[in-house]
């Protein structure tokens, strides 16, 4: 298959790239930030007026996978009119032109839709409530997609891995100060399903390759929280874990609101797939052989100077 990836200088769409090059013909759409990738890239503003049908034209894609986004939420809060454009315009738009192509679409979205007051993990029928402008605007997202091209996929993620300046996921983040012997804080009131960006990529592919449509939360079947991933991580790669102190959300200081309970089921994709999703510690284990075999730097070496 003839696979579009927008976004492929992210975190999720470099490394699906990289994953699906070697049972795809891949093709990256994103603004001329990487050099050197082994796989066909477009440069293009997607903002641009026209520039979504000029890159599906000359593409001319079987799937496309929309991973570009404004996923910063303090950058979201900060420029709200750009969130929106990125975030709900921008797949609303993508959406009206796959159909009219026939192309199956896949959308990024996030688990922060939900609100946190749930105890137990959120299934696809639960009503979202978001509470950051990031999470609105995704979730408008969603439905912008949904309405336009009822055929296709919104998974829900939460992912991490190694990004092309090595400071975009979360567990980035633990490595890098740890590895500084920096002190710094895990929240024990935030919850997620943390999924290894490889594993994340590899239900992408079979989720288009059965032709899924509609909402599924795509993610490992682990939840946690973010100071238990942080220590779990430490622990593996050999790191301090005592300089990571447990602390709360709400004494962060940080602006955007975050919800607490982020977790996931993931039983309605098991059952669509015909088989369970990887399980967190593999996650853990593809992560750590990536980072002992030079997996960062390798990536890194994409960057446009």
């Amino acid at each position: 298959m003839r696979l579009l990836i927008t976004g492929a200088s992210g975190l999720l769409g470099l490394n699906l790239a990289l994953e699906a090059r070697n049972i795809h013909q891949v093709v990256g759409v994103d603004r001329c930030s990487l050099t050197g990738v082994p796989y066909e890239q477009v440069c293009a503003d997607l903002l641009e007026r026209d520039a979504l049908d000029r890159v599906l034209d000359r593409v001319q894609p079987d799937w496309l996978i929309h991973c570009a986004a404004l996923a910063n939420l303090e950058a979201c809060e900060a420029d709200p009119r750009l969130a929106r454009s990125l975030n709900t315009s921008l797949p609303g738009d993508l959406a009206v032109a796959c159909k009219v192509r026939g192309v199956k679409m896949v959308y990024i979205s996030t688990d922060a839709v939900f609100d946190g007051t749930a105890f137990d993990p959120y299934t696809e029928e639960d009503v979202p409530n978001p509470l950051s402008l990031y999470a609105k605007t995704k979730l408008q997202g969603e439905q912008a997609v949904l309405s336009a091209y009822p055929a296709a996929i919104v998974a829900r993620v939460n992912f991490y891995g190694f990004s092309i300046n090595g400071k975009r996921s979360i567990a980035e983040f633990f490595i890098n100060n740890l590895r500084a012997r920096e002190r710094i804080k895990g929240f024990t009131d935030l919850t997620f399903n943390p999924t290894f960006v490889g594993h994340l990529a590899d239900l992408l592919l079979h989720m288009l390759e059965k032709d899924l449509c509609g909402v599924y939360h795509a993610a490992s079947a682990e939840v946690m929280s973010k100071f238990a991933f942080g220590v779990t991580l430490a622990r593996r790669f050999g790191l301090d874990e005592s300089l990571i102190s447990p602390e709360s959300v709400y004494r962060s200081g940080l602006i955007a609101r975050r919800s607490n309970n982020l977790g996931l089921s993931v039983h309605k994709l098991v059952t669509a797939l015909g088989k369970p999703v990887p399980e967190f510690s593999s996650g853990l284990d593809r992560f750590y052989t990536q980072f002992q075999q030079g997996y960062p730097q390798m990536i890194r070496s994409y960057q446009q100077v």
